[in-house]
């Protein structure tokens, strides 16, 4: 599969903003096909494993697609290696006033500390997505900062889920200890500061570690909002969840 490449007016509208969308990382027909796979029965506990890419061949097709890896390795600097991988679906609303739930917005360094931090998502659209049917959300300029923002734990239980698990970690040298994370919301986020993309099917949104960004809960009546999202580091970097820490090459 060729390599996309990004021109100089991308690169810098990534680093402006903290979000670039790319379309055409995936073709529609392997779209389709990924999305006949998922469909198919699945051993217990699949939807919830992080690290189908390092075993399922159709994952890795995904997570170490050179269009989507040449992009991070431009953004990043350096040679991508996969932290966790995560499909997601929000069937429609129907006749409710909302279907499946979204995710609160938050900075992925909450919930993927590392050092140094230079973590990288991609989020593809395998579905057309907006605003209505539970489409990426972004906070434009949001990682221009030094600190990570304050948060506290969700409250908009109508659009997000809420949840609190607690994460093994482990440093460098060997020191554990356990860290209670939960469904992170940005303290005093307003609302018209929260930019809803429409990514076609196939299309992807790449964002670091520091943007702030989410969904809300799918809206339209027919619609299901499925997509996939990678998180990357560059090589040498250390992730301090224990659950995701053999992270893989992307190439």
């Amino acid at each position: 599969m060729d390599t996309l490449t990004l021109n100089e007016s991308d690169t810098q509208s990534y680093h402006d903003n903290g979000y670039l969308v790319v379309e055409g990382l995936l073709d529609s027909a392997f779209v389709d096909e990924f999305v006949a796979y998922e469909a198919q029965e699945k051993p217990e506990g699949w939807r919830s494993n992080l690290r189908n890419h390092a075993t399922d061949e159709m994952w890795k097709k995904v997570s170490n697609n050179p269009r989507v890896t040449a992009i991070v390795e431009e953004l990043s600097g350096g040679r991508p290696y996969i932290v966790q991988t995560m499909y997601i679906e929000k069937p429609p609303a129907g006749e409710s006033t909302v279907g499946g739930a979204g995710v609160a917005l938050h900075q992925d360094l909450h919930y993927l500390p590392c050092d140094p931090p230079n973590l990288i998502a991609c989020w593809i659209a395998l579905t057309d997505t907006d605003s209505e049917n539970g489409g990426l959300c972004v906070v434009p300029g949001s990682h221009l900062v030094e600190e990570l923002y304050s948060t506290h734990r969700n409250q908009n239980t109508a659009d997000h889920d809420s949840w609190e698990i607690e994460y093994l970690m482990r440093d460098r040298a060997g020191k554990t200890w356990i860290e209670k994370m939960y469904s992170f919301e940005i303290d005093g986020l307003k609302k018209e500061d929260v930019v809803r993309l429409s990514v076609p099917k196939g299309g992807g949104v790449f964002f670091g570690g520091k943007t702030i960004h989410g969904s809300y809960g799918n809206r339209s009546k027919n619609r299901f909002r499925r997509a996939i999202a990678t998180h990357y580091d560059a090589e040498g970097t250390w992730v301090f969840r224990d659950d995701v820490q053999d992270t893989v090459p992307a190439f």
